[in-house]
């Protein structure tokens, strides 16, 4: 099982550079980020943690754009994947968005992660011109479209929400496949969506019974007739050995552990200690 890590980027604290060169050298597999392009003042949406308007951190004001964020980490490594947890491709120009992750992965060898959400704000997505009961099907053309951009010599795509004739598109990702991971609350209609279009499932703050969930998703995968096993991450767990070998049985994949929004130096400590309790590699520290 891969350990990652999270920051919830902003224009204050510790940069996604210096974060994600500190990962790395701590021995961590992944470095995630999140995306927000704004957040109306006015509006409805409940937040999932909170159940009403309000928001639970004021860096939901402040979140650095993500393909910015994790390109300057890529300068800084060589071997951490660079993820998002989560984007939101449906606020985004899918053309556009697809050559910028093509762009990514081919400048950084190959090591981008896709890590998408369907929108808990809807408020958010009317301001792009998505409907909110529509926000699964966007997103599912947006991941068909910029497939075919990354895989096709003369891409084309034609549906509901997204339409463009034959083109030319480089460069294409370093990667034959883009790993896409879907961070949603664990239903039956998720899972069944992830099982026919994603490669796995990103748990959110507030599920419980992750081993349970992951059995259910694996069950929901070999039924929609996928091969081999879905990727599982595991969002905000505590690093306890015995915790940490009951999600791995169940076919956990990945934990991230949230940094604290702390001071450079403070956070390149608290990630010394958490390697240390996950017991990984000292040749990487």
């Amino acid at each position: 099982m891969r350990h990652g890590i999270v920051l919830f980027t902003s224009d204050r604290g510790i940069s996604p550079a210096a974060a994600a060169r500190a990962a790395e050298a701590a021995g961590f597999d992944a470095f995630h980020v999140p995306e927000h392009t704004h957040i109306p003042v006015k509006r409805e949406a409940p937040h999932p943690r909170t159940g009403d308007s309000s928001l639970p951190d004021d860096r939901y004001l402040r979140t650095l754009d993500p393909w910015v964020a994790l390109a300057t980490a890529a300068s800084v490594t060589t071997r951490i994947r660079l993820a998002t947890a989560v984007a939101l491709p449906v606020e985004s120009d899918p053309i556009t968005l697809a050559k910028t992750i093509a762009s990514l992965d081919h400048l950084s060898a190959g090591r981008v992660t896709l890590g998408v959400g369907f929108g808990w704000n809807v408020d958010e997505l009317a301001d792009h011109g998505v409907p909110g009961g529509k926000r699964r099907t966007v997103l599912r053309e947006y991941l068909e479209a910029m497939r075919a951009l990354w895989t096709q010599d003369e891409a084309s795509y034609a549906g509901e929400f997204v339409s463009f004739g034959a083109s030319w598109a480089w460069p294409k990702p370093a990667q034959a496949h883009i790993p896409v991971i879907v961070g949603a609350g664990a239903t039956e209609k998720t899972f069944r969506w992830i099982a026919k279009s994603a490669d796995g499932w990103l748990t959110t703050p507030g599920d419980t019974d992750i081993e349970d969930k992951a059995r259910r998703l694996r069950e929901i995968w070999h039924e929609e007739g996928r091969a081999g096993e879905p990727e599982i991450s595991a969002l905000g767990v505590r690093p306890d050995p015995e915790k940490l070998a009951g999600l791995e049985a169940a076919g956990v994949t990945e934990t991230i552990f949230g940094l604290p929004d702390r001071s450079p130096e403070e956070v390149e400590a608290w990630l010394q200690r958490l390697a240390g309790k996950l017991n990984l590699p000292a040749a990487s520290r």
